[in-house]
C-alpha cells in the first residue's frame, strides 16, 4: 500500500523493473516510487525553462498526467491526488515529459493556463527567493525575493480554502 492506499506499480502503463540496462536503455516506462509510493517531479515552463515547482507523484498521479496530458501530483500535506488548476484554473498542460536514467525522477515541461503562475503563494514560480550566501558566521541565511509582485491574490482564488503549507 502506498500514499493513495493502492500499488503504484500495479497497473499499466508501468513495467517491472527487471534489470539495469531495461531500465536504462530500454523503452519500458519502470519508474522507482520511494518507500512511501512516491516520485519527485520538477515542473519548468514550456517557453522559458523557468522551473516553476517541485511536487511529488503517486502512482496513480503519474498515470492520470500521463491520460489526461495535464499535471496530476500527489499532495503531501492533503494526502490526496491533486489536478494542478483544478480549484485555481491555473491548468498546467503538459508540453513534454521526461524521467531520469533510473526512473527515480519526473521532468514535465508545462504551459500554464491563466496567469501562468506556478505557485500558490501566487507567485509564477514556487522558486520566488533566492538564498543569499557569504552572511556573517553563526547568523541565519537570509532570503531575497527574485520575483516582484504575484501574479495573483491567493485569497480571490483559494477564498478559504486551508493553506497546504505546513510548519
Amino acid at each position: 500500500m502506498k500514499a493513495d492506499g493502492s500499488d503504484p506499480t500495479a497497473s499499466a502503463p508501468f513495467a517491472a523493473r527487471i534489470s539495469v540496462e531495461q531500465v536504462e536503455e530500454g523503452l519500458d516506462l519502470a519508474p522507482r516510487f520511494d518507500a512511501d509510493g512516491l516520485i519527485p517531479c520538477i515542473t519548468t515552463d514550456a517557453g522559458t525553462g523557468d522551473v516553476l515547482m517541485l511536487g511529488y507523484m503517486n502512482g496513480e498521479a503519474l498515470r492520470q498526467t500521463i491520460a489526461t496530458g495535464e499535471a496530476h501530483y500527489w499532495s503531501r500535506s492533503r494526502r490526496c491526488l491533486w489536478r494542478k488548476g483544478a480549484t485555481s484554473g491555473l491548468v498546467q498542460a503538459v508540453v513534454e515529459m521526461r524521467i531520469d536514467d533510473d526512473q527515480d525522477a519526473v521532468w514535465l515541461r508545462v504551459r500554464v493556463a491563466g496567469s501562468g503562475a506556478g505557485c500558490h503563494v501566487g507567485y509564477r514560480s514556487c522558486f520566488y527567493r533566492s538564498i543569499e550566501s557569504g552572511g556573517p558566521s553563526g547568523e541565519p541565511a537570509r532570503l531575497v525575493f527574485t520575483e516582484p509582485r504575484k501574479t495573483f491574490d491567493p485569497k480571490d482564488v483559494y477564498g478559504d480554502a486551508p493553506n497546504p503549507t505546513q510548519l
